[in-house]
């Protein structure tokens, strides 16, 4: 109980004691590549979602997204509006900026973790409060897929 008190007292009064963390202000900004339609505005905002967490991005506006999806594995399952390539993964979709940073910090032996389809709530198809529940799958070479991380929606 002391210890939550500690805690407490120095989150409320912004005392530092000497804990390390690493901020999105502070985090090596990260290289992206993105392909998109022209006609999308919701990869737009996802673009935006990225910016903001500190995501250098390389915007490939293209007519033929599915292209590189086939190129990269993604299959129909998997898919989503736009297809992104960051150290050595595959991003395909609305994948929060967290998920990706955790994507490259333990290296799974994956190609590339997706958020399939367009759903509420997810970075970039933000809709007033309404969120679904919903998960970033990892995805390997043999179209295995696994929950990378799950959101939950609405309580």
């Amino acid at each position: 109980m002391k210890l939550l008190k500690f805690f407490l007292i120095v989150g409320l009064f912004g005392i530092n004691i000497g804990v390390k963390s690493e901020t999105v202000e502070t985090a090596k900004p990260i290289d992206i590549v993105v392909y998109r339609s022209a006609s999308c505005s919701c990869c737009g905002r996802w673009l935006e979602h990225l910016k903001e967490n500190n995501f250098n991005i390389k915007d490939i506006v293209t007519d033929d997204v599915q292209k590189i999806k086939n190129k990269y594995g993604v299959t129909d399952k998997l898919a989503s509006c736009h297809t992104a390539l960051v150290g050595g993964y595959v991003v395909e979709g609305h994948v929060p900026a967290n998920d990706i940073r955790n994507l490259l910090k333990t290296q799974p032996k994956i190609v590339g973790i997706a958020v399939p389809g367009m759903i509420n709530g997810t970075p970039g198809m933000e809709m007033d409060d309404q969120k679904a529940a919903y998960n970033v799958m990892s995805f390997d070479k043999e179209n295995h897929t696994a929950v990378f991380h799950h959101y939950e929606g609405p309580q």
